[in-house]
């Protein structure tokens, strides 16, 4: 079986002092996976010419593949094209369509003149094919070298999103013989990454060679993707299939879902499917399960609104809980997220309600209420229940766990696990 490599290399000082986050190579990353290409090699350069020669030429020397991002905007430090053109020894030409492309953004969508800049973006090396990039004004480039496919994409993240998608996938496709890669995966909940791998130790260790097992946790769940690679295709699924319906039986107990989905598209397919709907009652994330429940097309159907009650005056007038609670237990307990979660649900005229209360930090904790320390209350027409959670990480990541373990509590309502 023989492994194609690829080397990523991203241009731009910007990535370089943490200004603006590389998430092209991890979409790079994720395309080429898909396809059997192994990435071998992952750079990150500024804008200097001999910083991007010695990534050329050191990734070429142990990839079939090299992809570039960034470098191909119209400024005086977008040195990419100049840079591979000399590279490759080629002559600086213009390509009618992409001009005609950036002349018809300008003109008819900005409303703007065209610069002499803008024109320049046109331009291409005469020994590149080019990628046209109709979602924005820098073409993409395809250079081959001694057997070496070399793709120069734009920076900006959909246009080289769409770029992959339309012409980097199937060229490398026609070029090599890749191997098939078939990926499987599955959601758990509540049972750490170390116990989960105690149940299945038996089965990961009975596992072929051309199959591995991956853990990947996070926010209090764990989900565990099966990997497959072989020649033949129609075998590896098979195979694959039938190793995959024996670990969900090792992990019944805490299966989520048997697909590669997110714990908010778990429960909006259960509320879709039960014709049901929600609100949300948030005194501590924020909106944070409102977003994570409404990202995805189709939450209208299910998500009905939230109230984000942060000040104690909201709770009372707007979610009903008691200002002896308040003055008592205090907003962070129980009794308040239980009146919430009630109270949501009912004046929402929903199925279920979600509340949350907790203390994110960094600052607000007491001896009684560390910091951490999270409530969260699920409620429909029956039942209403709640369980606290103590949490380790800084703001922004509680507020994630809390949220996901939110949705996760409404789930175990939904399904009647509790």
């Amino acid at each position: 079986m023989q492994f194609i490599k690829a080397s990523i290399i991203t241009i731009g000082d910007e990535l370089l002092i943490g200004q603006v986050i590389d998430t092209n190579s991890a979409y790079i990353a994720q395309s080429l996976n898909k396809i059997g290409v192994t990435v071998s090699n992952r750079i990150a350069v500024g804008d200097d010419k001999n910083a991007i020669l010695d990534a050329l030429s050191n990734t070429s020397k142990q990839s079939n593949i090299v992809i570039i991002t960034g470098g191909l905007g119209p400024t005086a430090d977008d040195i990419t094209k100049p840079l591979l053109n000399e590279y490759f020894g080629g002559k600086l030409v213009i390509h009618q369509p992409s001009l005609d492309h950036i002349t018809d953004i300008f003109l008819n969508k900005y409303k703007r003149p065209l610069i002499e800049r803008n024109i320049k973006q046109a331009e291409v090396p005469d020994v590149c094919e080019v990628l046209f990039n109709e979602n924005g004004t820098a073409p993409g480039m395809l250079f081959e070298k001694e057997g070496v496919l070399y793709f120069s994409l734009p920076g900006v993240p959909h246009e080289m999103k769409g770029l992959v998608d339309k012409y980097v996938i199937s060229k490398i496709k026609q070029s090599f013989k890749t191997p098939s890669i078939v990926h499987r995966t599955l959601l758990t909940a509540g049972l750490g990454e170390s116990f989960l791998a105690e149940i299945i130790a038996d089965f990961e260790n009975a596992l072929p060679s051309h199959i591995k097992l991956a853990y990947l946790p996070n926010f209090g769940m764990v989900r565990l993707r099966l990997t497959g690679t072989s020649d033949n295709e129609n075998e590896l699924i098979t195979n694959m299939e039938a190793v995959f319906a024996e670990l969900k039986v090792k992990v019944q107990a805490y299966l989520v879902t048997d697909k590669d989905e997110a714990m908010e598209v778990v429960v909006g397919g259960l509320l879709r499917a039960n014709n049901q709907t929600v609100a949300t009652a948030e005194s501590c994330t924020g909106g944070y399960i409102g977003h994570l429940l409404s990202k995805h097309a189709g939450s209208s159907q299910f998500y009905t609104g939230g109230i984000i009650s942060y000040d104690n005056r909201i709770k009372t007038e707007f979610l009903d809980v008691s200002t002896e609670i308040l003055h008592t237990v205090g907003a962070v307990s129980k009794e308040a997220v239980e009146q919430m979660a009630v109270a949501v649900r009912a004046k929402m005229n929903t199925d279920y309600g979600v509340s949350v209360s907790g203390i994110m930090g960094p600052s607000g904790q007491t001896d009684e209420k560390p910091l951490g320390m999270v409530w969260i209350g699920v409620a429909n027409k029956e039942k209403v229940y709640s369980k606290v959670l103590y949490l380790r990480f800084d703001r922004s990541r509680n507020i994630e766990v809390t949220a996901t373990q939110a949705i996760n509590l409404l789930r175990l309502l939904i399904i009647n696990k509790i």
